[in-house]
């Protein structure tokens, strides 16, 4: 059975100069990004997810992380406006991809700014991180066009955190799992299970009880299994050296 397509771009040669804004620079080892890459698209494929390559933007060091590059509500595709101006030439390669999947395309407008990493969907509510990398003016665009399928946008302040799923992601079931400390919790209007990893706070439902997160979050699999769901454990270690996540990393495309 096909879950739908997962949009997933290779890695460029210039990743190690990726951006790196909350944390302090690290060397990092391109060929095992690569191979972690490829261990990264085969579990998308074993839980089902038809993957597809985005075209490279070599050019671009973070380009891998094509997950801010636009959002996929039902069928339409909201391509961004990266907050990082080096990001915004990745968005063309992914206009492409969401184009040929046969979504409907808009996009967030000058002046305003919005990264996929900063949006959260749970069912009817979507939640938009407000931190260096997405605006008000990004976060109201994106509002305006989702609620064109019947969903209703909440600003969520971050603190010391790059991307709101950098602070908190949800498992199937819409449990929260967060860092409070990086974003103003009260904001999400529901509980909030908290964990003490930080790459715990980071999860993707693959489909069913699959759920996708970090080697780097061993208690945290550990607690999804507890709590009834089926890890799905990579490494992406050299991601992470430039504040990637798990959720970052592809595009999921529901039935595509």
């Amino acid at each position: 059975m096909t879950r739908g397509t997962a949009l997933v771009r290779r890695p460029s040669d210039r990743l190690a100069e990726g951006l790196v804004t909350h944390i302090e620079r690290s060397d990092v080892d391109v060929a095992r990004a690569r191979r972690q890459h490829e261990a990264y698209r085969a579990a998308l494929a074993e839980a089902g997810w038809q993957v597809r390559e985005v075209a490279p933007a070599d050019k671009c060091p973070d380009s891998v992380f094509v997950e801010d590059t636009v959002v996929v509500c039902d069928d339409l595709a909201v391509l961004t406006r990266p907050g990082a101006p080096e990001r915004r030439p990745e968005v063309a390669g992914t206009e492409k991809a969401v184009r040929e999947a046969g979504l409907e395309v808009v996009r967030i407008e000058a002046p305003g700014t919005l990264d996929g990493g900063d949006v959260l969907q749970i069912g009817e509510t979507v939640y938009v991180g407000r931190g260096g990398r997405t605006d008000e003016a990004g976060a109201a665009q994106l509002g305006a066009h989702l609620a064109t399928r019947g969903r209703t946008v909440i600003p969520v302040p971050l603190r010391d955190v790059l991307h709101l799923k950098s602070a908190v992601t949800a498992l199937p079931d819409g449990t929260l799992l967060a860092l409070p400390e990086l974003l103003d919790a009260t904001a999400l209007r529901r509980p909030v299970r908290a964990v003490d990893e930080e790459a715990g706070c980071h999860v993707v439902p693959l489909g069913g009880d699959l759920v996708l997160l970090a080697a780097s979050a061993p208690r945290t699999a550990a607690l999804v299994a507890d709590l009834g769901f089926t890890p799905v454990v990579v490494d992406i270690s050299e991601y992470e050296k430039l504040e990637g996540c798990v959720t970052c990393l592809s595009v999921l495309i529901p039935g595509a």
